[in-house]
């Protein structure tokens, strides 16, 4: 797959097939429009082009709404979009100014004479260019000017998955695993550096990866413990995840995110480690001992082990 930060950097593409949206997560409603970009790969041949931003369009237009949390970061999306076999992605620098843009300089600048576009599909109620001005009819009068076609996902289509971002986001502040993956299609992952912790699960058997996600937009799951996995080296490894303060130890008021991996004694300071979370297994609990604590882990890990 092949990435474009500037419409400069975009070379000659062989009947390009663009769809346009943000692709927060890339959950199974995306999924449908790059199916169809597939399908539509077959039957003219063109590559299949995904015409994305960074950042979200909503963390430039609404500042001061910090509620906004990411589903993928912009190197996440992109990996998805190359294991679903996208040929070509721009990545657009989304700004105030090009939020301003006319809904013809849009089509014309950048669809046109930028991509090249002969196949725009898009899904419905797609608005685009200054104010939101233009929609699925502006783009139709403008095809047949520039020589390409456009098609609109209906409705039915997309809304008959009851998939949406928003929707995603909701189940996993609510800690509804289940529901979460089952729209996105995979399972959830949290990507970070190993770094070191207060090495305290090891003196009662359970170590554990304390995993900095440097990117606070990225959106966190409902404080609690999960089954989770991660893939070092090639090989995927089984654990238990914490997403909490561990109130038990912890007095700094600070959630961490910590991961211990069954059977596994490797030292993975700085590795970047995906978990992958399956499920979600319990609250967040403070014990009244450490004996305590340990009893609950053992009871986790068999729990985890059952889910996995």
């Amino acid at each position: 797959m092949k990435i474009y930060n500037s419409i400069q950097d975009i070379p000659k593409i062989n009947k390009p097939i663009v769809t346009i949206g943000t692709f927060d997560g890339v959950h199974l409603g995306h999924q449908k429009i790059i199916n169809r970009l597939h399908r539509a790969k077959q039957e003219t041949g063109g590559d299949t082009f995904v015409f994305t931003f960074d950042p979200h369009p909503r963390q430039v237009l609404f500042p001061d709404q910090t509620d906004l949390k990411l589903l993928t970061l912009t190197n996440e999306k992109l990996g998805l979009l190359e294991k679903a076999g996208i040929d070509h992605v721009l990545v657009y620098p989304f700004t105030k100014e090009f939020s301003k843009q006319s809904a013809h300089s849009y089509i014309k600048d950048i669809l046109v004479d930028a991509i090249g576009v002969k196949q725009l599909i898009i899904g419905y109620d797609h608005h685009f260019g200054n104010n939101r001005e233009g929609n699925i009819t502006t783009l139709k009068k403008y095809a047949s000017e520039y020589d390409f076609v456009v098609e609109e996902i209906p409705v039915h289509e997309i809304d008959d998955s009851n998939v949406s971002s928003s929707k995603i986001r909701k189940a996993l502040e609510e800690g509804d695993l289940k529901t979460a993956n089952s729209f996105l299609g995979y399972n959830y992952f949290l990507s970070g550096i190993v770094v070191d912790g207060k090495k305290l699960g090891r003196t009662i058997g359970y170590p554990t990866a304390n995993i900095f996600i440097e990117n606070q937009a990225k959106l966190i799951p409902k404080i609690g413990v999960y089954a989770a996995t991660a893939n070092i080296d090639g090989v995927t490894h089984k654990g238990m995840m914490s997403i909490g303060y561990n109130p038990t130890t912890d007095s700094d008021n600070k959630i961490k995110v910590e991961l211990h991996i069954f059977n596994f004694d490797a030292n993975i300071y700085g590795c970047n480690l995906t978990l992958q979370i399956k499920a979600r297994l319990r609250n967040e609990e403070k014990f009244a001992s450490l004996d305590e604590l340990k009893k609950q882990l053992h009871a986790d890990k068999e729990h985890a082990l059952s889910v996995l």
